[in-house]
């Protein structure tokens, strides 16, 4: 089997350490490095979190990244009223890994050299605010030429924001960032967008079965994610949600598409951008349908997806 080799880039919070987790899981996927950055919660809990979760997997030979700790322009924001303070759901870990165990290397550096050891055949996942790789292509910019393909969560297409009036949180939390990952990335690139995931959600009794699953990792996902259940049936979640509540894995769409090349089964092919002056409407993601902005590459805005594989990717994650 050839495996797939990732390059996954997270703010872990509770839907990271799912994508994370089906990651991990997949037979065919080899996880060549995790960088961290500010987003869900502070980059030192960011990279605490993501130790957790390759401890529970027993995956802690794969190697931790620090990156960026605030945006390129702005104010930090978090998302603790979703994930917890400490993105995890606060739940006390007296067993988790020291920060020790975080590479000496910086994610930037670390990001450019593990694509540049295996050009055009990694795959960038990037669940977070896009900060690192804003980064990296400044600081390398034939770094997007040498990757495989690029998948983001982030960004929405119908103008619904779930942070701000029209802004999803991983591009409000650094619109420049986002700005020059899409105008600077010419790799395949693969969008995962707000609604597009409240469309594609799961109901909650399912979500039930899949945390009552026997494995030390359904236990450690119950814990962590008591939270953000809890969250989901406030007004709040109500108003930010599209198409009814249920069970929403943002992060783990993008790792899916990467994951299996059969799960997208429609996206629409179209230039993107992102607002950054707007009043109320910076961070939100631009489609250029008529093609006013001229641009050459063009991404795919994924639309549709085979639910049974991404229900089976998901069961995967946990036994």
């Amino acid at each position: 089997m050839i495996r797939k080799k990732l390059l996954v880039d997270v703010d872990c919070g509770v839907d990271d350490a799912q994508a994370i987790m089906m990651a991990l899981a997949a037979p065919n996927v080899e996880v060549l490095g995790i960088t961290c950055v500010h987003g869900n919660t502070s980059l030192e809990n960011v990279c605490k979190n993501t130790l957790r979760v390759l401890q529970v997997c027993g995956r802690l030979e794969i190697p931790v990244f620090r990156g960026a700790a605030k945006p390129i322009l702005g104010n930090v924001i978090c998302a603790g009223q979703f994930h917890g303070q400490d993105g995890l759901g606060d739940v006390p870990d007296p067993q988790a890994p020291g920060l020790d165990m975080v590479q000496k290397e910086g994610a930037i550096s670390a990001m450019i050299r593990i694509v540049n050891e295996n050009p055009n055949e990694v795959s960038l996942v990037a669940t977070a605010p896009l900060t690192n790789l804003a980064l990296a292509v400044r600081m390398d910019p034939s770094f997007p030429s040498k990757l495989k393909g690029l998948y983001i969560m982030g960004g929405n297409t119908e103008s619904r924001g779930n942070t701000t009036s029209c802004a999803e949180f991983n591009f409000a939390a650094d619109p420049e960032a986002a700005y020059m990952v899409l105008k600077d990335f010419m790799c395949p690139t693969y969008i995962a967008c707000w609604e597009f995931t409240c469309y594609s959600k799961l109901p909650w009794s399912w979500c039930d079965d899949w945390l009552a699953q026997q494995s030390e990792k359904a236990r450690f996902m119950e814990r962590i994610f008591s939270h953000s259940i809890e969250f989901s049936n406030s007004e709040r979640s109500r108003a930010e949600m599209v198409d009814g509540m249920g069970f929403v894995s943002c992060d783990s769409y993008a790792m899916a598409a990467a994951i299996d090349d059969e799960f997208v089964t429609r996206s629409d092919k179209v230039a993107v951008s992102v607002e950054l002056t707007g009043t109320h409407t910076r961070g939100m993601m631009v489609l250029d349908t008529l093609g006013i902005l001229k641009k050459t590459h063009k991404a795919f805005v994924v639309r549709k997806v085979n639910m049974e594989r991404f229900e089976q990717l998901m069961m995967d994650g946990l036994r």
